[in-house]
């Protein structure tokens, strides 16, 4: 038994007043917990207790030891203490990582909740690379599309279409498309360098790969999206970026019977184990508000040891 524990026993012992009540409590026989006094009183080297068969009394040395760990005891519970209510309340501070498309949503998400919980405080970092959570001692990542390969935990917590648009002002000087091949590959913004994007058909299920060598290139999102809305080229767009523009008229969405591969949306987060409620609700949260989300869709959790 190691000296916490015998320090535990021994104060166990003071406690109730006798090796029999604190071997109950412990779930110890009385010889065990005697045994494991004396050892204690050997490795200290003076005694502890002074012993008869009616009661037990402290030494003047034993009375001081007690003390100290009644106070250590103490503050193992009040540790523990701390856990539980991590585990049944959110407390203390949130970390949490998103990409930028998504700063005007946070509010709205989980607004309510923190209202109900004043004690928690929330730390955001908006950015569209990939962060690394453990340096950044991130405790929720949102983060789009696919993955890379890591050791953190990835729950696949809705889906995000994604539309293509432009502004009235470029629909004005190439005329309104009937097919993605009428929009020229130079045209389009935003996209990396990579062969081409996959086009669904809705209605008749036809499959294409449309060449895209666009100008502008950018992986910032709000940045693209501010592009598209200058009338410099067609976008691909999340609804999360592009509803309000669409609604305002800033924007029109082109091609609607033609469907672009919609983005998974994931909750990502460096523990594999059991999460804090304050993790736990808000991607329950935010989940729920992907739900709602014109163009959004929920899912029910996926659990992957996956992350990014």
């Amino acid at each position: 038994m190691d000296s916490f524990k015998r320090m535990a026993l021994f104060a166990q012992v003071v406690q109730r007043g006798s090796l029999s009540a604190a071997a109950r409590a412990l779930g110890m026989s009385t010889s065990a917990v005697s045994q494991q006094l004396r050892a204690l009183e050997r490795d200290a080297g003076v005694p502890l207790l002074h012993r008869s068969t009616r009661r037990l009394a402290l030494t003047d040395v034993g009375s001081r030891y007690y003390a100290a760990c009644a106070r250590l005891l103490d503050a193992a519970g009040e540790a523990q203490a701390e856990l539980s209510a991590a585990r049944e309340a959110p407390s203390g501070e949130l970390r949490l990582s998103a990409p930028l498309g998504m700063a005007d949503h946070i509010g709205p998400a989980l607004g309510p909740w923190l209202r109900e919980h004043p004690q928690l405080r929330v730390h955001l970092y908006f950015e569209d690379g990939w962060t690394d959570l453990l340096q950044a001692r991130i405790d929720l990542a949102l983060r789009f599309g696919q993955l890379p390969d890591s050791d953190w935990m990835a729950q696949r917590i809705g889906t995000l279409q994604r539309w293509p648009c432009a502004a009235p002002s470029w629909l004005q000087a190439h005329g309104m498309p009937d097919d993605p091949l009428q929009v020229p590959a130079a045209e389009w913004l935003g996209l990396p360098q990579v062969p081409g994007l996959a086009w669904r058909h809705s209605s008749t299920g036809e499959e294409r790969l449309i060449p895209a060598h666009p100008r502008i290139v950018s992986q910032n999102q709000p940045a693209v999206r501010q592009l598209c809305t200058s009338g410099l080229g067609v976008a691909v767009l999340t609804c999360v970026d592009v509803v309000p523009l669409l609604d305002s008229g800033a924007l029109l969405r082109l091609l609607p019977e033609w469907e672009v591969l919609s983005l998974p949306v994931w909750a990502v987060t460096p523990h594999r184990q059991t999460q804090p409620a304050k993790v736990k609700q808000a991607i329950s949260l935010l989940q729920a508000h992907l739900a709602c989300m014109p163009g959004g869709g929920a899912e029910e959790a996926q659990d992957r040891e996956r992350g990014g």
